[in-house]
Formats: structure tokens, C-alpha cells, sequence
């Protein structure tokens, strides 16, 4: 696995979106996570059109990461609607 992720890049992950600077069990930075290994995984694929385990991993996370969500617009509809504006999910 290459080194697109390591500890820096997700301690800033979690700094930005999380409540804390160690804050990595929030619904914002676990989707804030999501959506970093999801935009790395879709660009892997683009050279890589038959690594069909990173197609099947990329969809779990798509899902993972669409159950956080309505987790998240179901208990707070502003915390929701601040992290959708914050990553640009929606066009």
C-alpha cells in the first residue's frame, strides 16, 4: 500500500473535520476519511481498469460512507449539511 494516508495526513484529516485534534470515532472525520480513500481509490482505478478487489473495496466504502451519512442526516441535519459543504459531495 503506498503512503498516500499515513499517520500525518490522517491526524490532519481529523484535525479539520473531527470536534478535536484526536477526535476519530465523529461520523464528520470518519466521512472526511472515507471520502480521502475513496478520491485515492478512484484514481487507481482509472489506470487500473481490471483490479476488480479495488472495485469491490471502493464500493464498500461508497456504502460505509452513504450509511454515515444518512446516520448523520437522520440525528443532526446541520452537522450534515456543514460536512456535505465542506467536501464538495454534492454537485
Amino acid at each position: 500500500m503506498s503512503n498516500y494516508l499515513n499517520p500525518e495526513a490522517k491526524q490532519k484529516i481529523f484535525a479539520t473535520y473531527g470536534k478535536t485534534e484526536k477526535d476519530t470515532g465523529s461520523p464528520e472525520s470518519q466521512i472526511a476519511l472515507f471520502t480521502t480513500r475513496i478520491a485515492h481509490l478512484t484514481e487507481h482505478l482509472k489506470s487500473n481498469h481490471n483490479d476488480h478487489n479495488t472495485h469491490r473495496s471502493l464500493l464498500r466504502l461508497v456504502g460505509k460512507r452513504r450509511r454515515l451519512l444518512d446516520y448523520l442526516k437522520k440525528v443532526d441535519i446541520e452537522r450534515y449539511r456543514a460536512i456535505i459543504k465542506a467536501l464538495n459531495l454534492r454537485k
